[in-house]
């Protein structure tokens, strides 16, 4: 059958409509590839012909609180390889591994990936300048000396556990870790586009992403008072041999620390050196144990809060010990300190008289104070890895538990939740949470970016029962069980605790964790110390080990911040193993009979020149000194008499 003409019209028109559609939705995508996504093809395919050599940024500075830096970056290159550039692998291996000390079939194993970019691992990574220098003389054709920076702590293992470390990716631990995202910056590069070869492309520009350096981070740290913390604390591991020993200073009107180490210690700067649980816990925020009689600073205060005992009028006897429903609960002191006040309870540490100071408050209001204050929660400090401690649970506390609790056995704390209550305890009452870090500062500019303020967690007891506490505990260092930390010249409070480890569920009858903390002046306290001594070796008493460790750090940290000694402090008791102090006399003008006249046993005496009078002396006169102290004469001629 034919088919007519206007048919065939039909069917050529209709082809043609349907090549003339195709044609169109053709022309359309190809349009739609070139001039709309024509931009983002073209970036995915150089991106596919692009290598990128990293510029590390700049990670920030950690600064102290007087802007001593703690830890900054050195130039420490990182090298790198494009492995289809490198024409003879072997050699180029061989002639690595010779500068890098690295292991020539481990370097030939790296450049020989099907990747882009390749890092030398490990000894590639951030080699010295040095190095660097070889390699780049070596003229490889396809290895790289990239720009990267180093991690530098000038003060070696100086505040350790509070700067932390850093690794590949950033901080692990410490301030390091808390606060990376603002330390470490943004990293740049500089790329170029190449072939298949992985050689550069002709007439092709290198792009530089300019990297973004981190920002600086203040601290509350005072690096004098760390230097001086650390000193004690190294003096006490070598003379006391202990498992560890730990202590912090802060200040208690707003929760800055301004110290903190624990030993053994090691140095950041070579973390992988050491074993991972000295890098990896911070004691001072990590470690728990039951605190012994610092406790009771929390129990008074919260018995002089409720009005349950006036400290010089009520009075209390101690035969040695008290029996709580059948347990028999004693005082550190056998057969007991007798009759005394609670102001002497204090003083003297007396179990069964804070025994009696919890039964007068009852569980519920003495498990609130102690809440209150902020055990049993973390503190919030700005370190990762901190302890919550552990409270009995209020079903489980019956007379016995209440009877333990109030003298602080029977509970595990941390550190800084110790010196975080004791500071609320002495400060007016107001719990801070304790803190770090003071401000982010723009490193170019030096413009403080942001500060980090003080946080007051609550008001937990008053001003005028934290005066009470001050006083108390001050008496303490004068009359009582913290003689050893007292100052002269310096009003300082505080208190002992010797506390029973316990070890597989039991009380170790010889292993104890020590402690004292103190702060000063007792009126107006500036500075809170505490520490804690892991089973010294020989006595194991706190106010034998731990108290002169703080009073060590309080005289010279006191002294540094300008504190000025005073006059007005309770008359110490001195005890037949403490140095009493006596004043320097005044020898100007005094002739050597005089002197060996005159002087008793009180001083020792180093002269120099000659003459018959004393022209000058040292220490000066009116100052205060231990007994037995040498005192240096200045001799001269006595000068003429005048004539008129």
């Amino acid at each position: 059958m034919k088919s007519s003409g206007v048919t065939v019209r039909r069917r050529i028109l209709f082809a043609l409509f349907i090549i003339s559609l195709g044609f169109a939705a053709l022309m359309s995508r190809l349009g739609y590839v070139q001039l709309w996504k024509g931009n983002e093809l073209t970036e995915k395919a150089e991106d596919s012909w692009r290598r990128n050599i990293p510029y590390s940024a700049k990670r920030g500075e950690i600064l102290d609180r007087n802007n001593v830096r703690l830890a900054y970056n050195v130039s420490s290159p990182s090298i790198m390889a494009i492995p289809v550039q490198i024409k003879d692998k072997p050699a180029a291996a061989k002639a690595l591994a010779k500068v890098l000390n690295m292991p020539e079939e481990t370097i030939l194993k790296q450049i020989s990936k099907r990747s882009r970019l390749e890092n030398i691992r490990p000894a590639g990574r951030k080699i010295t300048l040095e190095k660097a220098r070889e390699i780049r003389d070596l003229n490889i054709d396809g290895i790289v000396v990239a720009e990267d920076n180093k991690r530098y702590y000038p003060f070696d293992d100086l505040a350790a556990s509070v700067l932390g470390i850093v690794g590949y990716d950033g901080g692990l631990t410490g301030v390091e870790q808390r606060y990376n995202d603002k330390l470490q910056g943004m990293n740049g590069s500089v790329s170029f586009l190449s072939d298949a070869a992985g050689r550069q492309m002709p007439n092709s520009s290198e792009k530089f992403k300019q990297p973004q350096d981190g920002l600086n981070l203040q601290l509350t740290i005072d690096k004098y008072i760390q230097t001086i913390v650390e000193r004690e604390l190294d003096q006490a591991m070598a003379q006391l041999q202990p498992n560890s020993i730990i202590a912090i200073a802060m200040n208690p009107k707003n929760g800055e620390i301004l110290a903190m180490a624990s030993k053994p210690g090691y140095e950041p700067g070579n973390y992988v050196e050491y074993a991972p649980e000295l890098y990896n816990r911070n004691l001072p925020i990590w470690s728990t144990y039951e605190p012994g009689s610092t406790f009771k600073i929390i129990t008074l205060a919260a018995a002089l809060e409720e009005k349950k005992v006036d400290l010089k009028n009520d009075h209390f006897y101690d035969p040695g010990y008290v029996d709580v429903s059948g347990a028999k609960l004693r005082c550190w002191k056998r057969g007991g300190h007798g009759s005394e006040t609670f102001l002497e309870v204090v003083q003297n540490s007396c179990n069964p008289g804070f025994v009696a100071l919890g039964q007068r408050l009852g569980k519920d209001k003495l498990f609130e104070y102690i809440r209150n204050f902020g055990f049993g929660q973390k503190t919030g400090i700005d370190l990762s890895g901190e302890a919550t401690g552990i409270l009995f649970k209020p079903s489980r506390v019956g007379p016995v538990e209440l009877a333990t609790t109030a003298f602080g056995q029977g509970v595990s704390v941390t550190p800084i939740q110790q010196i975080a209550a004791v500071s609320a305890a002495i400060n007016g009452g107001k719990l801070y949470q304790p803190h770090v870090a003071k401000s982010l500062i723009q490193p170019d500019t030096g413009i403080t970016l942001e500060n980090f303020a003080p946080t007051m967690i609550r008001q937990v007891i008053s001003e005028d029962t934290s005066k009470q506490v001050r006083e108390a505990l001050e008496s303490v260092v004068a009359k009582g069980t913290g003689g050893k930390a007292f100052i002269d010249g310096y009003r300082v409070g505080g208190k002992t605790g010797t506390a029973q480890k316990v070890i597989n569920g039991k009380y170790s009858a010889n292993e104890h964790i020590v402690s004292f903390i103190g702060f000063a002046p007792a009126d107006d306290p500036q500075i809170v110390v505490y520490t804690a001594v892991d089973n010294p070796q020989g006595i194991q008493f706190g106010g034998v080990v731990a108290a002169p460790i703080v009073r060590n750090i309080l005289d010279d940290a006191l002294q540094y911040m300008g504190v000025p000694k005073r006059k007005d402090q309770i008359a110490h008791n001195y005890k037949l193993d403490e140095i009493p102090y006596v004043t320097v006399p005044d020898m100007k003008g005094m002739t050597l009979d005089d002197i060996y006249e005159d002087m008793n046993s009180n001083f020792n005496l180093a002269r120099a020149g000659s003459g018959n009078v004393v022209i000058s002396q040292a220490p000066k006169p009116g100052e205060r000194v231990e007994k037995g102290s040498t005192i240096r004469i200045y001799m001269g001629n006595e000068p003429a008499a005048s004539s008129e």
